[in-house]
């Protein structure tokens, strides 16, 4: 179907895609689980004081990055507090054991039942990941004494709730992937993130009235920093390939040839290295919340306000840095672990394929190897300034009560951009115009 005039492109995409049945009813099924979702982050567990909640996020911007990805679920102390990463865990675990432990490397590689076998393992592992760490946020409200001591009933009855909260939004979103439209883990957590926007936008109104100078700088920030985030997920590096084969007819070899690239993200990683820096980063104020006594501050009150990602600089400057540098280098590790398991040199050989001016075998895996590690060090790079863009922009324009959580801005484009290709191809198909032209 052609555009009408003077009708945007993406609209038209839209229109379009209502009006097909099929894909009318994978959008409309993507959004009913989506309320789903959201009903689900409004049920609340027993037992605590909203007041004390409330004042206990505002003053941890770390906690209120992680409620932001949760759609405000964890700030509720719902059944859906810790949303889907106990399986996003999970499932990066496995990926990174896959390669080490050679019954698992056979179950990858012996097709789809293969795969199969590992999503259950993967779900089975998020099971324990998730009631662990349910314990954990239980723990540190209670030594924040924004939930009175439960007993052990009580604490066994929350953290089973919050585990079953978990796989139940794990649940939604592979049925969003069988029957929707995208990937339903990830769209699970881009709702999230957008019904998050709506308190910050409130807050942007109080902090123009203190401030608009900085609010302005802060918005053109928020721009640079989206502006970055979308070149940085789109762009990367074509390596030529070229085929060669023969083939029989007629009792007689002919020998064919074709050309095309292999594409190298620069950004190969994703979000997967920020997740695992923000974990880390809480391991060392939950061990000082356990230690740490408010009426005589020692040591581990020290530790617990240095790893305050919500102190100004120098104080800040340390927790900062630290997650920065743990950024970087989990974006080395990641990256290069993903690169060995995809085996390129081997399917390159398998397929007749090979890199102009290099010789097949060593030299080829030498050659991608190093393109790799020179494109990773710009994503690496990249994702580390995304990571302290919050501080920077916080420090440079003293609005402190906004956050630029640009870890939430990357996970929530790069899963806009991929539904939307989703959508094109599916629209494409159809022989319909597309809108990402």
């Amino acid at each position: 179907m052609q555009q009408k005039e003077g009708q945007p492109r993406l609209i038209q995409a839209m229109r379009d895609a209502f009006s097909l049945p099929d894909l009318r009813q994978r959008l409309l099924f993507t959004l009913g689980m989506l309320v789903v979702f959201r009903f689900l982050v409004h049920v609340p567990l027993p037992g605590v004081d909203p007041d004390a909640l409330a004042q206990f996020f505002e003053q941890d911007s770390l906690l209120g990055m992680l409620n932001l990805f949760s759609g405000g679920a964890m700030k509720n102390f719902s059944v859906a507090a810790m949303g889907v990463y106990p399986y996003i865990t999970s499932s990066i675990i496995m990926q990174l054991l896959v390669p080490v432990i050679p019954s698992l490397q056979a179950l990858s590689q012996s097709g789809e039942a293969g795969q199969r076998r590992i999503n259950q393992i993967t779900h089975f592992l998020a099971v324990p990941l998730a009631a662990l760490q349910g314990y954990s946020q239980l723990a540190i409200l209670t030594s924040q004494n924004v939930l009175a001591r439960p007993d052990g009933i009580t604490t066994a009855t929350i953290i089973v709730s919050m585990t079953a909260g978990t796989m139940f939004l794990v649940w939604l979103g592979e049925l969003i992937t069988e029957r929707g439209i995208g990937n339903g883990i990830s769209i699970i957590i881009f709702g999230g993130i957008v019904a998050g926007l709506v308190e910050s936008i409130g807050r942007t109104g109080v902090a123009w009235q203190e401030n608009p100078i900085g609010v302005i700088v802060f918005a053109l920030f928020g721009v640079a920093t989206l502006v970055m985030i979308v070149m940085f997920i789109e762009a990367h590096r074509r390596i030529p390939v070229q085929y060669a084969r023969s083939t029989f007819r007629g009792g007689r070899m002919y020998r064919q040839s074709g050309s095309t690239y292999i594409p190298l993200r620069v950004n190969t990683a994703g979000m997967i290295p920020l997740i695992f820096a923000i974990a880390i980063m809480q391991l060392p104020r939950l061990i000082a919340s356990y230690f740490m006594n408010p009426q005589d501050p020692g040591f581990w009150d020290g530790v617990y306000r240095a790893f305050d990602s919500g102190a100004s600089a120098p104080q800040g400057l340390l927790y900062w840095g630290l997650y920065f540098l743990l950024v970087f280098g989990f974006t080395f590790f990641y990256t290069m672990v993903i690169f060995e398991q995809m085996n390129l040199t081997k399917t390159l050989q398998q397929q007749g394929g090979f890199i102009p001016g290099v010789r097949p075998g060593k030299s080829t895996a030498d050659y991608l190897s190093g393109v790799t590690k020179h494109l990773t060090f710009g994503g690496a790079t990249f994702l580390s300034v995304v990571a302290i863009m919050p501080f920077i922009a916080r420090e440079i324009t003293g609005v402190m009560m906004l956050t630029i959580s640009s870890t939430a801005i990357l996970i929530a484009v790069g899963v806009a951009l991929d539904t939307m290709k989703q959508l094109e191809s599916q629209l494409t198909m159809r022989r319909y115009d597309g809108f990402l032209k």
